[in-house]
């Protein structure tokens, strides 16, 4: 077995690692996203389908757009259905969020249900804007018709 090829490639792996060419920028964890996000115990469900989630967020803050999202399942399905998202503000107060958006009619019933709401950031990297998560919280809900 030759030795030469192995230890090449060693010492140039360990002159990365010392130039710092593999580690996080430092604007990284100066940056570093946290948050929390909260769902309310009952959403509201109306004759045409429309689904109303809400709850509470807080998050100190961001270099681009941040947004809750929210999405909900019922039954045995494993199918999950976007209901609206709402702009953040990034201000180290708690805020409340109301998330609406229409469903198919008849997809969900008054009754229990799980939602997700997520807390996400927009921040650009090398021009692109990708998702960068401050919060995730799944709760289990009960849908009143009203």
């Amino acid at each position: 077995m030759r030795v030469r090829p192995l230890l090449g490639a060693a010492a140039g792996a360990a002159l990365l690692l010392l130039t710092g060419a593999g580690a996080a920028p430092a604007t990284a964890s100066v940056l570093a996203p946290t948050g929390s996000v909260t769902v309310d115990a009952v959403g509201r469900i109306a004759a045409d389908g429309t689904v109303t989630l809400s709850g509470t967020y807080r998050c100190a803050s961001s270099s681009g757009p941040v947004f809750v999202s929210s999405s909900v399942r019922q039954g045995l399905s494993t199918a999950r259905h976007g209901i609206g998202g709402t702009r953040a503000v990034c201000d180290g107060a708690e805020h409340r969020w109301v998330n609406t958006g229409r469903t198919v009619l008849g997809a969900f019933v008054a009754g229990a249900a799980h939602v997700e709401a997520t807390l996400m950031e927009l921040r650009t990297f090398s021009g692109l804007p990708l998702p960068t998560f401050h919060a995730v919280q799944g709760q289990d809900i009960t849908l009143t018709q009203v």
